[in-house]
C-alpha cells in the first residue's frame, strides 16, 4: 500500500464581526476553497481538489482551521487561498479572507505551532490592557480553558493570598 504525503495549512479566517464565525461549517469552507482554486486554476485546479482535499479541523470561536492537500500539488492550491473574499453558509455570504499562518507536514507539528503562535498573541496583547484588572481576567480565562479542577482551585487560592498581601 502507497502512503499518500500531504500538506496542512493552518489558516485563520478574518471576518469584521466575530459572530459570523460561529455560523462556519467545514464543508461550507471546503466548497469555498475549492470554487474558487476552480476559478483560479481551472479544470486541473478542480481535479487537484478533488483527490486529497479535505478541511480536517474548524475552532470557529477562534477563526482556525486546518486545510490538508497533497503533498505534490499544494503550492498550486495554496496559491488561490487570497482570492477567497466570501464563503457561502446557510444561505448567507460572509465576508472573509484566509490568511495562511503555517505549513506543515502533519497535525501534530500545526499544532505546536499553534501553541507557540497563541502565546505569542498573548504575550502582545497583555501589555495593551488599561488596568491590572483587565490582565487578570485574561489570565483568569487562559487558565479556566487550560487547567484541570485541582489546579484551577490552586491558583485561585494563590490569587486570593496576593490580593491579601496588596493590602
Amino acid at each position: 500500500m502507497v502512503r499518500l504525503k500531504a500538506r496542512y495549512l493552518l489558516c485563520e479566517i478574518n471576518v469584521s464581526d466575530r459572530n459570523h464565525l460561529l455560523r462556519l461549517t467545514d464543508t461550507s469552507i471546503s466548497a469555498a476553497v475549492k470554487t474558487t482554486v476552480a476559478r483560479i486554476h481551472g479544470d486541473y485546479g478542480r481535479a487537484l481538489c478533488s483527490i486529497g482535499f479535505s478541511v480536517k479541523y474548524l475552532n470557529a470561536h477562534t477563526g482556525t482551521v486546518f486545510l490538508r492537500f497533497p503533498k505534490r500539488c499544494y503550492k498550486l492550491l495554496w496559491s488561490a487561498l487570497p482570492f477567497i473574499t466570501s464563503i457561502e453558509t446557510h444561505g448567507q455570504t460572509i465576508p472573509c479572507f484566509l490568511n495562511c499562518v503555517h505549513v506543515g507536514g502533519t497535525i501534530r507539528t500545526c499544532q505546536k505551532f499553534l501553541i507557540r503562535y497563541n502565546t505569542q498573541q498573548l504575550r502582545r496583547m497583555l501589555p495593551k490592557c488599561k488596568n491590572e484588572e483587565e490582565k487578570q481576567q485574561i489570565r483568569k480565562a487562559i487558565l479556566n480553558c487550560s487547567l484541570t479542577q485541582g489546579n484551577k482551585e490552586a491558583y485561585d487560592d494563590e490569587l486570593e493570598s496576593e490580593e491579601d498581601e496588596e493590602e
